[in-house]
This record gives C-alpha cells, sequence and structure tokens, in this order.
C-alpha cells in the first residue's frame, strides 16, 4: 500500500509558529451565529470560548449587524483618527447615558489603539504622568497585555520571558487567596509602603484585575477590592482597574468593579466594549487626570468608527435597563451549582470550582488534565480553552446571551469531558 502524504495548508507554510489557538482546534472556521461558530464542513460548535470574552453578545448579533451593515451601505466614515464623526457622537452619548450617568461615574473616554494592551499602555502612561513616579504596583498571576509595558504588570513567566528586554518600574503583590488566608490582606504592601528602609519606591498606581481571566479565575473579594481603594487612598497612589476580559457585563454588572461599591481612579475596557468582536478599546479616568496635550498619546486605529456603530447598538439593546445583568447573575448560581455538582459527585479531590457571573474556572492538578478536558470537549463540539500559570484551569466564558438550552448543553458536554478525561489519565 502506497501512503499519499497530505500536503501541509497554507497556515503551516506561511503563517508564523507563534499561532496558538487553531493547535488546540484544528479545523478551518468557515461562519458563526449567536453561541454556535461552524468549520467548513458544516459542523456545529458551542463556543464557551466567546473570543476570549470579545463575544459576549455572541456571533454576529442581527441588531448590532444590521446597524453595521447599513452604516457601510451608507458609505459611513471607516477610518477617523481621532477626528469628530457622527459614530463617534452617537458611541459616546450613549456611553454617557448608558454606562457613565447611572453608575454616577465622573471619567472622561480615551481611545488609544483598540486592543486591550493600548490601553493598559494608556493607563500606565498616564497614572505616570500624573504623579511624576515611575514604579507600578501589579499582582500574582496577573495578565494585562503583550506590549512591553503591559508584560512588565503581567505575572506569567512564559508570557513575560517573550520580551526579550528587562522589564523594568513594576513591584508584585500578592493578589487575593494567593497566601490562602495565612497573612492578613496588604500587611506585607502596606508594611513597605510605610518603611522607607524597604527599598520599594513609591509608586504611581496600582493595577489589578478584578477577576484574573487569563491568571486561572482568580476572583477577588468585594471587601479585598474596597481594602485596596482604602490603600491607594491613603498612600497616594492611583488605582487601576483592567475591566478588558471582565467588563461590558462578564460578571453581571457592566463594571466588574461594581459589586465592591468602589471607583477606580482609570479603568480599562476593550474585547467586547465593540459588541461586536471588532476591535476597540477605552481608557477612562477622573476629570482631574485629564492632563494629557493634544497629540501626546495617540495612534492610527484609535477612531474605529464601524466598532462606534455595532458598540452603540448593543448599549442601546442591551444597557438602558437591568435585564440582562439580572439574567447573568441569576445563571452564575445555575453554572456554580452544575459545577459543583460535577466536582463533587465521583469522590475525586483537589479540584476547585471558582468564578463569578459567567466566567468559571475548574482548577486541576495540572495543565495536562486541564488540556485533557478541553480536547475531549472539542470532540464533542464544545469550544473551552485553558488558563491559569500552568495551564491547570479550564475557563468558561459563554455568550451572556446563550440560550438557557445551550448553556445547559455546554454543562453537559463539560461534565462528559471531564469524566472521559480523569478517567484516561487514572487508568
Amino acid at each position: 500500500m502506497t501512503l499519499t502524504d497530505i500536503a501541509p495548508s497554507v497556515f503551516e507554510t506561511v503563517e508564523s509558529e507563534v499561532r496558538s489557538y487553531c493547535r488546540a482546534w484544528p479545523v478551518v472556521f468557515e461562519r458563526a451565529g449567536g453561541s454556535r461558530i461552524y468549520d467548513e464542513q458544516g459542523r456545529p460548535y458551542l463556543d464557551f470560548f466567546a473570543g476570549a470574552g470579545s463575544l459576549n453578545y455572541g456571533h454576529n448579533h442581527p441588531v448590532l449587524k444590521r446597524a453595521l451593515l447599513d452604516y457601510l451601505a451608507d458609505d459611513g466614515i471607516t477610518h477617523g483618527l481621532d477626528m469628530s464623526t457622527t459614530a463617534k457622537r452617537d458611541f459616546l452619548e450613549t456611553f454617557r447615558s448608558t454606562v457613565l450617568e447611572p453608575r454616577a461615574l465622573p471619567y472622561k473616554v480615551m481611545f488609544p489603539g483598540p486592543t486591550g494592551t493600548n490601553a493598559v499602555e494608556a493607563a500606565l502612561k498616564l497614572a505616570r504622568k500624573v504623579t511624576g513616579r515611575e514604579s507600578v504596583v501589579s499582582f500574582t498571576n496577573a495578565f494585562h497585555g503583550m506590549s512591553l509595558g503591559s508584560l512588565a504588570v503581567t505575572g506569567n513567566a512564559a508570557k513575560r520571558a517573550g520580551a526579550g528586554v528587562p522589564l523594568p518600574h513594576a513591584t508584585r503583590m500578592p493578589f487575593d487567596h494567593y497566601l490562602g488566608g495565612r497573612v492578613p490582606d496588604f500587611l506585607w504592601f502596606e508594611r513597605l509602603l510605610d518603611d522607607p528602609g524597604s527599598g520599594l519606591d513609591q509608586p504611581a498606581a496600582v493595577i489589578v484585575e478584578t477577576v484574573q481571566g487569563e491568571g486561572g479565575v482568580n476572583v477577588a473579594r468585594a471587601e479585598w477590592l474596597r481594602a485596596l481603594s482604602e490603600l491607594c487612598r491613603r498612600h497616594d497612589m492611583l488605582l487601576v482597574v483592567d475591566d478588558v476580559q471582565m467588563g461590558c457585563g462578564r460578571t453581571g454588572d457592566f463594571f466588574s468593579f461594581e459589586e465592591a461599591g468602589i471607583t477606580p481612579d482609570i479603568v480599562t475596557l476593550s474585547k467586547s466594549i465593540s459588541g461586536y468582536g471588532l476591535p476597540l478599546a477605552l481608557c477612562l479616568f477622573k476629570p482631574e487626570l485629564d492632563v494629557w496635550e493634544p497629540g501626546e498619546h495617540n495612534g492610527t486605529f484609535r477612531g474605529n468608527n464601524p466598532a462606534f456603530v455595532t458598540a452603540t447598538a448593543a448599549l442601546d439593546a442591551y444597557w438602558r435597563d437591568g435585564v440582562l445583568r439580572e439574567r447573568t447573575l441569576g445563571r452564575a448560581g445555575r453554572v456554580e451549582s452544575a459545577l459543583l455538582d460535577l466536582c463533587g459527585g465521583d469522590g475525586r479531590a483537589g479540584v476547585a470550582v471558582r468564578g463569578r457571573g459567567l466566567v468559571w474556572g475548574l482548577e486541576f492538578a495540572d495543565g495536562e488534565r486541564a488540556e485533557a478536558v478541553c480536547r475531549r470537549a472539542f470532540e464533542l463540539g464544545l469550544l473551552l480553552e485553558t488558563s491559569g500559570p500552568r495551564g491547570e484551569v479550564v475557563k468558561l466564558l459563554p455568550p451572556l446571551t446563550a440560550t438557557d438550552d445551550e448553556l445547559d448543553e455546554g454543562l453537559g458536554i463539560l461534565a462528559r469531558s471531564v469524566r472521559h478525561a480523569v478517567g484516561r489519565l487514572a487508568a
């Protein structure tokens, strides 16, 4: 018998080795709608990855798609740098009326480059400009982006190693639960701040995620966040909340910090702010921090007008009332119960469940088990990803608009995948 070698695809011959998600999901995707994405053979996959949190409203939402198509059909502005456009005006007015004013948030809105790391870079740069200081405090297992400033405040060793240069002006502190409750919150941090011999220069800011998605779905308690906010106030440090993945309703409220009742000095948003998966990022800050000179921080693609259009449609559709928020919070308990039943019903020990809203994680003993679960889920038609410093956490990010039946279907596939993978590894 003669075996014919399968010719390598254009992805293998032309695209860089840096590609990653396509290795976990070795098919070619062609179209998507709602909570499902289809490969070119027509096979559907239930998407509990949601564009790494960029598709909170699912794929090709019909209301958002109609707004976008109408705008393009009318020859609306596509590229506009930071010029004033009707699309930008509509977005700013809608963002103010649906998000800022109902929450009594005074923020000015800045459009940096169109990605989350652009927003983080702008936040760090602004904090240093305002305070005249260099150091920024971040937390263990944090992830804030892949550009150099964002990497400096990121915890993951593998991602930091890719920088190729030193990543200075950042200091790490333990995130909530990192020390297992053995040390009072912020004891070490405040001691360093108070001691002139500690070697810690007065920081410009502290940057934090309320839920560390890439770090392993580590959830900060509301009381921990309030204590951090008060610590920043006492020591004249700006508080930056990175809400790139957890904002736009992922935890229930539009901003993930609302539950804690705090008002950060600076907030970064991206991913689902466009509502449609189009690139868009915002850096929000208190008015007294708006010390930029015109053009001092800029970028060619900071005015993504099609993204303004879909963002406005998403805010109109979902954030003029509390329906989506209540639905998300109600489903949180449902997902938690299902995951606890899954992990506790077969006598296995050492599998942790944690999450908020519609972001949840299952922590396994090692990355091999978590990867096996995701691999089996893909075979059964469910997209999941791993997170955590060793890839040991299976992360669930279903669209906020998924139906109850789709949520149950995904949880059912996950349960079968866990039983299959753990059984094979134990054999």
